[in-house]
């Protein structure tokens, strides 16, 4: 390979660990399978807390959760909603989009709620953020990127912010 290939694109984001997330989950209930041919969850968020370098907090109880499509070709797109608390009372609205998927042998562990490891499967979000004028404002002002694990009774995801 020439120098030119091996050098990074000018453009290439850079990240900074901003906080990690661990969320603890009601049972999902399902619908199985709707009328596109995919299930529909409902995964309520019970509690939680966070923790970075600026930022720490709990996860406001039962203040949304996720409702997440599983395809017929087992990648689960999330979609999940809820809020923050941090330490100093500021509340945090936070919407996360991504997806896990899986070979189907690791799919079934982790549908058992099996402790698999994360190098197993693929599990990434994307969140927004809406906060209020203050010390935590840098949220909506960023974009993010988490890489989550599955534990078998919670997500833990650990988002960086790209500079």
């Amino acid at each position: 390979m020439s120098e030119q290939e091996l050098a990074p694109h000018p453009f290439e984001p850079c990240f900074e660990f901003a906080f990690t997330i661990n969320i603890n989950l009601s049972k999902g209930r399902y619908l199985r399978p709707g009328n596109m041919g995919a299930e529909r969850a409902a995964v309520y968020v019970e509690s939680g807390t966070f923790e970075g370098p600026s930022i720490r907090g709990t996860v406001v109880p039962f203040s949304g959760g996720d409702w997440p499509l599983v395809r017929p070709n087992g990648v689960i797109d999330f979609d999940a909603r809820y809020l923050l608390e941090a330490d100093d009372g500021t509340l945090i609205y936070m919407q996360n989009r991504g997806y896990r998927w899986s070979s189907p042998e690791v799919l079934a562990r982790l549908m058992r709620q099996e402790p698999v490891d994360h190098s197993e499967y693929y599990m990434r979000v994307s969140p927004k953020f809406d906060v209020p004028a203050g010390p935590h404002d840098w949220l909506d002002r960023h974009v993010f990127v988490g890489v989550a694990e599955k534990t078998p009774s919670s997500n833990r995801i650990h988002y960086f912010k790209v500079l």
